[in-house]
């Protein structure tokens, strides 16, 4: 048999013997089924009605990516530029690229978005990335790493369904869809073979050109953990680093050169075109692992407690570690079984230093920071990493040690029947505590009968916007960020959820809505808090400029809004009486003049 350190010294040769055809086809078919099986009753309640639902964890990001989904429609079918929207954000826009607008899913399922609708391709693209990424890992373990197709499905299935993928498919399309990842990381490895470097850098470049329009921030973090790997394996293994190292840094040049030549121009766009932004609306070390974390279940796992999860975690969307007591421990067991292995040792230093990172500048226990100071403190102000959020380092780790629990499952077979047995046992209690629950969602408003017969056609000619109130923004603006997608961006809109900058062009801090306006702020102020204000002349002065700015053709009530009398009233003071279409109060504002298209 293999070692461990033997297939990552000679990618060319197999792990294990190949097992008998048949059986083997058997599995291969076996295992991406239980997984797109798995990953089905995990978004079971999102597909009843992928239209009309919404993740009642993250329904935000939700409908950040049913946007994304409507935007991949428009590069399809009607030739818009990939790289920016301006159906969002009148009159500025939104930078594609400086957003997770997931293009390399996107524009493939833009048929089913075009026909079905984005909320069909948000929770298909949320299935497959679970039941994918777990497959994209199967499919390395088994034929690189591992004898056992067992072993190789316990690793599939811990990289797919982890407490990290199940907490962040609560609308991140792009976290959950990891199955270029296995394939970067072998192709990477298998650079150390003579006369690769060429043809294996070119494809790890074309792989790393696709996770890009995928996610660039699980490559970030690949990409360290990779590099910690690379380092801790040449200083155990020195002869067998230098041997490699030409073969391997010119592959490694070559796919660098290959995908900068392909990404220049992306990334162009993304920190330098419209719409770019520096930094994000909150410091790096905000949301933070805790260190009870690591052994604690998450909310959506079969033992997940919710009260005590939540007392642990930044949010429902980043339970990025909860491996469970048992889990805990057999990861530590497995480290133990592959600890003469200098490839397992490098790859465990890996995880631990990239959790001690996730941890922020601080220990924090129980949701107490404490005064223990942590290496992340001498890193949060670099460039790149202050565009990420700490705690999701924490998910490269999840995966290492899915690819250790395999691996030692699989070096276990040959173990005496009883060390066999307590290993087998261990595996039972530690994956099934770990199993996930559907996810929660709510029933969203149906769109009025104002857009779904095109009562809104007429007042958009020459270029002028639907303005919903409430207006399009994060948290306080979901039913219209649906609204705009599940009419596939044939109308425009002010503002938006998005990132972009804050206050250009003195202030260009990343924040997640457009820079606020007097009526932006007026009419947030009146739906939050629920009162009328008094509107002076110069107030109804500058509420008219602003519409003026976001090319308003018509002004629009969202029905059953949190204090909607409030808002009603505030609009008739300023706008005059209303006019009822398709089920929604209007303003008419096409009289407005408005500036040229920007």
């Amino acid at each position: 048999m293999s070692t461990v350190d033997e297939v990552v010294a000679n990618p060319a040769a197999p792990a294990t013997s190949p097992p008998v055809a048949g059986r083997r086809r058997r599995s291969d078919l076996l295992a991406p089924l239980s997984y797109a099986v798995l990953a089905v009753v995990v978004m079971i309640q999102l597909w009843r009605d992928p239209n009309g639902r919404v993740l009642s964890a993250n329904d935000d990001d939700h409908g950040f990516f049913l946007f994304v989904m409507a935007h991949g429609e428009r590069v399809l079918f009607h030739g818009d530029n990939p790289f920016f929207s301006g159906r969002l954000n009148v009159p500025d826009g939104v930078n594609m690229m400086a957003n997770t607008s997931v293009l390399a899913l996107a524009i493939p399922v833009a048929p089913i978005t075009h026909f079905f609708g984005a909320g069909v391709s948000v929770v298909l693209l949320l299935t497959l990335g679970l039941a994918g990424t777990a497959t994209a890992w199967y499919w390395v373990l088994s034929r690189h790493l591992v004898t056992s197709r067992v072993a190789a499905w316990i690793g599939g299935l811990w990289c797919g369904f982890a407490p990290a993928l199940i907490s962040h498919a609560n609308g991140h399309v792009n976290f959950v869809s990891q199955f270029v990842i296995p394939f970067i990381v072998w192709q990477l490895l298998r650079l150390r073979e003579p006369g690769r470097h060429w043809r294996g850098g070119i494809i790890l470049g074309l792989l790393i050109v696709l996770q890009v329009f995928i996610n660039e921030e699980v490559l970030l973090f690949t990409a360290l953990a990779l590099g910690v790997f690379v380092l801790a394996y040449a200083c155990m293994s020195p002869r067998r680093a230098m041997r490699a190292a030409r073969p391997f840094l010119t592959g490694v040049g070559v796919a660098a050169v290959t995908a900068l030549v392909l990404l220049i121009y992306p990334l162009w766009w993304q920190f330098a075109g419209p719409g770019n932004y520096q930094g994000q609306p909150f410091t790096p070390d905000e949301y933070a692992t805790d260190l009870l974390s690591i052994g604690a279940f998450a909310r959506q796992s079969l033992a997940g407690n919710a009260a005590v999860a939540r007392h642990l975690s930044v949010s429902q969307t980043e339970d990025n570690t909860f491996f469970g007591p048992i889990g805990l421990v057999m990861i530590v067991v497995s480290v133990v079984v592959l600890w003469r292995y200098v490839a397992a040792r490098a790859a465990a230093i890996a995880a631990v230093l990239l959790l001690i990172v996730s941890m922020g500048p601080h220990l924090k226990i129980a949701n107490w920071e404490s005064p223990i100071p942590l290496p992340f403190g001498l890193l949060s102000h670099l460039p790149i990493i202050e565009l990420v959020s700490v705690t999701r380092f924490a998910m490269v780790v999840a995966t290492i040690c899915g690819v250790l629990l395999a691996v030692a499952t699989d070096r276990m077979l040959v173990a005496p029947r009883r060390k066999r047995r307590l290993f087998q046992v261990g595996l039972v209690l530690a994956l099934v505590p770990l199993l996930p629950k559907p996810l929660p969602v709510v029933g969203a408003d149906p769109l009025p009968a104002f857009l779904t017969s095109g009562d809104w056609r007429p007042y958009v000619a020459g270029d002028r916007t639907v303005v919903p109130v409430p207006l399009p923004e994060v948290t306080t603006g979901r039913t219209a960020m649906r609204w705009v997608a599940l009419t596939h961006l044939e109308f425009t809109v002010p503002r938006g959820y998005f990132m972009g900058p804050a206050n250009p062009p003195s202030n260009r801090t990343g924040s997640w809505n457009a820079p606020a306006r007097f009526t932006s702020n007026l009419l947030w102020s009146v739906r939050e808090y629920g009162y009328v204000p008094t509107l002076t002349a110069a107030d109804k002065a500058q509420i008219q400029a602003d519409l003026k700015f976001w090319r308003a053709g018509v002004v629009v009530l969202v029905p059953d809004s949190r204090n909607g009398s409030d808002l009603l009233a505030t609009l008739t003071q300023a706008l005059g009486k209303p006019t009822f279409v398709g089920g929604v109060q209007t303003w008419d504002m096409r009289y407005l003049p408005v500036g040229p298209k920007e």
